[in-house]
C-alpha cells in the first residue's frame, strides 16, 4: 500500500454484488483509482465490466494488500467472518481505511481490522440498488448512514459526498434500528406494488407496471413530504409549521 500525495486513494472492493461496483464507480468518478475488485462468478465479472469497465479482478488478499481504502460490500452474515479471517492472516495494514456497507452493523464488526491499525468506517447507502449505472444517478439523490469513531467521522462523510450522496450520522447503538426501518420501507413498497400488479393483470391490463408508475411515485413522494413536515398547497410546498398570518379564520 503506497500513500498518494494528491489525496486520491487506491480503492479495492471486496464483493461484486449490486452495491460494491457502483460505489467503486462513484469514487472513480471523483478521481480515485480502482486497484482491484473481487468477483466469484461470471455474473459478478459481467457486472464489474458493466459498471467499472477495465477494473482488474483480483483475489481478496491482493486487494487488501494494494488498497488504501477497502470497501467491503458483502452480505451482512458474511461480514464478521471475512474481517476476522483477514485479520488472522495479517492482511490489514496500519492507516488503511476499511469501509463496510452493511446496514445493521456499525464499526464494532471491524474491530479485528482496527486492532491491526486500520481505520474503521461504516457507510450504508439508503438505496435499492440495481447493480447498473442507473444507480450512479440515483445515488445523487440518496442519503448514506455513516458511523465512525469521532476523529475519523469527517473522512466517512467526505467519501459519501464524493460519491454524490448526502451523509447522515447514525450512532453505533442505533444501527440495528436503522436497518430495520430501511428494510421495512423496501419490503413493504415491493409487496404493495406486487399486489397491485397482480390485481391489474387479473383484469387484463397488459402493462400494469407502466399504469402504476405515476400513482406509486406520487403517493410515495407525497408520503415522504408529509414525513418531512411539508404539505402541498396550490402547487407549492409549504412547511407544516408555517402559518399564514393573513388568513381569515
Amino acid at each position: 500500500m503506497t500513500a498518494r500525495r494528491d489525496g486520491r486513494l487506491g480503492v479495492g472492493i471486496i464483493g461484486a454484488g449490486r452495491v460494491g461496483p457502483v460505489l467503486g464507480a462513484a469514487l472513480a468518478g471523483a478521481g480515485h483509482a480502482i486497484v482491484g475488485v473481487s468477483a466469484l462468478d461470471d455474473d459478478e465479472r459481467d457486472r464489474v465490466e458493466g459498471v467499472l469497465p477495465g477494473a482488474p479482478i483480483a483475489r481478496v488478499p491482493d486487494i487488501v494488500e494494494r488498497s488504501e481504502l477497502v470497501i467491503i460490500a458483502v452480505p451482512d452474515d458474511q461480514l464478521a467472518d471475512l474481517v476476522q479471517g483477514l485479520a488472522a492472516s495479517g492482511a490489514w495494514q496500519p492507516g488503511q481505511l476499511v469501509l463496510h456497507t452493511a446496514p445493521g452493523h456499525g464499526v464494532g464488526v471491524l474491530d479485528p481490522a482496527r486492532a491491526a491499525g486500520a481505520i474503521p468506517l461504516a457507510v450504508h447507502p439508503a438505496l435499492d440498488f440495481t447493480g447498473t449505472s442507473i444507480d450512479l444517478v440515483r445515488l445523487r439523490e440518496a442519503w448514506c448512514a455513516v458511523t465512525a469513531p469521532a476523529p475519523v467521522l469527517p473522512i466517512a462523510q467526505a467519501l459519501v459526498v464524493e460519491m454524490g450522496a448526502e451523509p447522515i450520522v447514525i450512532d453505533e447503538a442505533d444501527r440495528a434500528a436503522y436497518a430495520d426501518a430501511i428494510a421495512a420501507a423496501g419490503q413493504f413498497s415491493r409487496a404493495v406494488v406486487d399486489q397491485a400488479v397482480d390485481g391489474l393483470r387479473a383484469i387484463g391490463v397488459d402493462e400494469p407496471g407502466r399504469v402504476l408508475g405515476a400513482v406509486v411515485r406520487s403517493a410515495i413522494e407525497n408520503a415522504l413530504r408529509e414525513a418531512s413536515g411539508s404539505r402541498i398547497e396550490l402547487g407549492r410546498f409549504v412547511r407544516a409549521d408555517e402559518t399564514d398570518h393573513n388568513e381569515t379564520p
